[in-house]
């Protein structure tokens, strides 16, 4: 670094500004490409255009250079000839190192090796690069090296550019989806007074005006359901949410959602909602449902299956089971299979258990669960047949749950008994337990419509559709322990 320093240091002297600006190039990479597709080897055009990008590459030969930029479309070659120009500016040229922004103008040629080129009367220097790049731009594969300094790993490496550039595509063809059908875009609160809609650790801060804690939110579903009541029908918003628990390769302490509500709606409305919606995002995207993730054959192509999760976890235990299975049965059950439990578990938990440690990860093709306990679902509308269970499912891809939806609870007196029994699993000591929200009550109170509700993890979503393994590979910037 210190002889780029020095570079630095030398061009001010000479009275060039080594970070220039006011230079705009009129073209790009993959415009010039498409364009003039067509030019055959070894002709010059008289088209004059500017482009500019970093130097990724660079050779020269005598009195050539073959110098190659890169910007957001791609690759573009200079061909730079030291008669054309000039002395002083070809010894200039050569002086750049990789890593430097560079501008240029010239004429379009395409080169004796069929190369699209530009060949330049004039090259500026627009920012020094004062660190080197990884060597032969293939060096940066350290794992925790690239997700710190992501913006060089987006440097080194093409693919983890098209990674990002996919995550956009599929968010906007989310946006895109949900407009279509009527759902109107919102926001809601980041800080709130009480943390709710997951069972989840939340972040704590303080206010110092109003001298009173906030919660980063762990979900934004209370809000949202506060806006059915005010009278809008469908309303979504693809949110940060934040929970201060552990991490692992998918599970990071901010991450993205999209939870979306609808009046009128049930869980067999949600469900058609969720699978359009990933369908749709597949096509428009990748532009099949056909994919590949980690080796494995995925299809997405609906419908989807649909399965109870009483029966799944009977399957695996090899006997009928459910909620009513009497709890000792069902402990047994987890001191059998080495399910972790607490004294504290009802049946419905004992349940959920037993499904999360001997099922969930063996589910591969996209498939609905539903009828969850109502014990672990404090916020879904009972089934009208067996109170113990709710018109809730969860999405499972890969061995990995990609979404959350349900019946809503619309009843506020059944509600403030769930809030009431979260409140005293909490006093108990289960950090994760819901706090009974007396303002989302009230609205409540004031009559919510029925509705269905639903929320879908898309750092997951992203995760499965660029066959990515960890979510800190579709996070531009995840949470690293400080450096050493």
């Amino acid at each position: 670094m210190t002889v780029r320093k020095n570079k630095v240091g030398e061009l001010r002297e000479a009275g060039i500004q080594p970070y220039a600006s006011g230079y705009i190039p009129d073209s790009r990479s993959g415009d010039l490409n498409e364009k003039y597709v067509d030019l055959e080897s070894d002709v010059e055009t008289p088209d004059i255009v500017t482009v500019a990008g970093r130097l990724v590459a660079k050779r020269n030969q005598g009195k050539m250079g073959f110098y190659v930029i890169r910007d957001a479309q791609g690759d573009l070659q200079l061909f730079i000839r030291k008669n054309i120009l000039g002395d002083e500016e070809y010894e200039a040229a050569k002086n750049l190192d990789l890593g430097d922004w560079i501008f240029a103008r010239g004429n379009v040629v395409r080169s004796r090796r069929g190369e699209l080129s530009i060949q330049p009367t004039e090259i500026v220097l627009l920012s020094k690069s004062l660190r080197p790049l990884p060597e032969k731009f293939h060096g940066l594969t350290d794992t925790e090296t690239r997700y710190r300094q992501r913006y060089v790993d987006l440097i080194a490496n093409p693919e983890v550019h098209t990674t990002f550039v996919t995550r956009f595509r599929i968010i906007s063809a989310i946006r895109e989806f949900m407009n279509a059908r009527g759902y109107l875009e919102v926001e809601t609160p980041m800080l709130q007074p009480i943390p709710g809609g997951a069972a989840a650790r939340p972040f704590v801060t303080h206010h110092n005006t109003l001298n009173m804690p906030l919660y980063l939110r762990i979900a934004p579903e209370l809000y949202l359901k506060r806006l059915l009541v005010g009278g809008f029908e469908k309303v979504y918003e693809i949110n940060r949410s934040f929970r201060n628990e552990g991490m692992s390769v998918r599970h990071n302490p901010e991450f993205t959602m999209i939870e979306a509500y609808q009046a009128f709606g049930n869980m067999e409305s949600m469900m058609e909602l969720v699978e359009s919606l990933v369908i749709h995002a597949a096509e428009t995207v990748l532009g099949t449902t056909e994919i590949e993730y980690q080796g494995a054959h995925v299809s997405l192509r609906g419908p989807w299956r649909r399965t109870k999760l009483a029966d799944l976890v009977s399957d695996k235990v090899g006997r009928p089971i459910d909620v009513h299975t009497p709890r000792e049965e069902l402990v047994a059950l987890c001191e059998q299979f080495d399910v972790f439990f607490d004294d504290s578990y009802g049946a419905g938990k004992l349940l959920l258990e037993l499904f999360e440690k001997l099922v969930e990860t063996t589910i591969v093709e996209p498939t609905f669960v539903y009828e969850y306990p109502a014990e672990v679902s404090p916020l879904s509308r009972r089934n009208d047949d067996d109170s113990d269970v709710v018109d809730r499912f969860e999405l499972f891809i890969t061995g990995r749950e990609f979404a959350n939806a349900f019946s809503e609870l619309n009843d506020p007196i059944d509600q403030r008994e769930r809030f009431e029994a979260q409140a005293a699993a909490k006093d108990a000591g289960d950090e994760e337990a819901m706090w009974v929200d007396e303002d989302y009550l009230r609205a409540q109170e004031y009559g919510m419509p029925p509705a269905g509700g639903m929320g879908i993890g898309i750092d997951r979503l992203v995760m499965l559709l660029t066959d990515s393994p960890s979510i800190r590979d579709v996070l531009l910037f995840p949470h690293m322990r400080p450096e050493a």
